[in-house]
């Protein structure tokens, strides 16, 4: 069947030689070069996981920073409209009371040129009665 001559052993030393440097030239420099590749990707992967749970914590505290902002803001409106609101009110009071004053004093000068007027008419009617009654008393003589 098999011929067990010198070929054997060679063939096997040969298979041997060519098996020891295909694993020094290619599987070693192959398998550390997949290896390298293999932890770069890792160190990658792991640095932007990292990467996005800080930009994420940074998003939420901006994001609360925003709502906080946004409260003071509105406080800060609230409060000024508010005082606008009194400022206001207090203007038209003090206007009112101002139109009031001077509604008063207008109608304390009216009733002063009334009373004028109606004295200087009392003057006049007793003058034209006593005017009439002379032309009366003299056209009667």
């Amino acid at each position: 069947m098999f011929d067990f001559d010198a070929t054997l052993p060679l063939m096997a030393i040969q298979f041997l030689l060519l098996v020891v440097v295909l694993d020094k030239v290619f599987y070693k420099p192959f398998g550390k070069t997949l290896d390298d590749r293999s932890e770069y990707v890792r160190s990658k992967r792991l640095g932007s996981q990292e990467r996005l749970d800080q930009s994420k914590k940074m998003a939420e505290q901006y994001e609360a920073e925003l709502a906080e902002t946004r409260k003071r803001a509105q406080s800060i409106v609230a409060t000024a409209q508010s005082e606008a609101q009194k400022l206001a009110s207090a203007q038209m009071a003090e206007a009112q009371q101002e139109a009031q004053g001077q509604r008063e004093a207008v109608q304390g000068e009216i009733d002063q040129q009334k009373r004028s007027a109606m004295a200087t008419l009392d003057g006049q009617v007793d003058q034209l009665s006593n005017q009439i009654l002379e032309k009366l008393l003299s056209t009667a003589r």
